[in-house]
């Protein structure tokens, strides 16, 4: 692996806390910087695998409604009112 160089500015007062703050935890502030950079580009490439991933669940979701898959509202409302319903029983029993 190749290595360049990162050139940019920064406050005088910021870059002598961050290098204090590095030092402090036996790193150097490049260590940090390069830390840092590692994180970020793993963070974006999640977020961008996380989006393919939602963005194909949503269109799952509307083909299969498009192809009539669905569940009346009433159906709905009717499951999850016997959920609570069954919930509200263990609560107060548990009491």
């Amino acid at each position: 692996m190749s290595e360049a160089t990162f050139t940019f500015r920064v406050d005088e007062s910021l870059k002598d806390q961050f290098t204090t703050a590095a030092k402090d935890r036996d790193r150097t502030a490049a260590q940090l910087l390069r830390d840092f950079m590692r994180d970020f580009v793993r963070q974006q490439q999640e977020a961008a695998e996380h989006d393919v991933w939602f963005r194909r669940q949503v269109q799952v979701g509307l083909d299969s409604a498009n192809a009539g898959n669905l569940v009346p509202a009433a159906e709905v409302e009717a499951k999850f009112a016997a959920k609570r319903e069954a919930t509200r029983r263990r609560l107060k029993a548990a009491e």
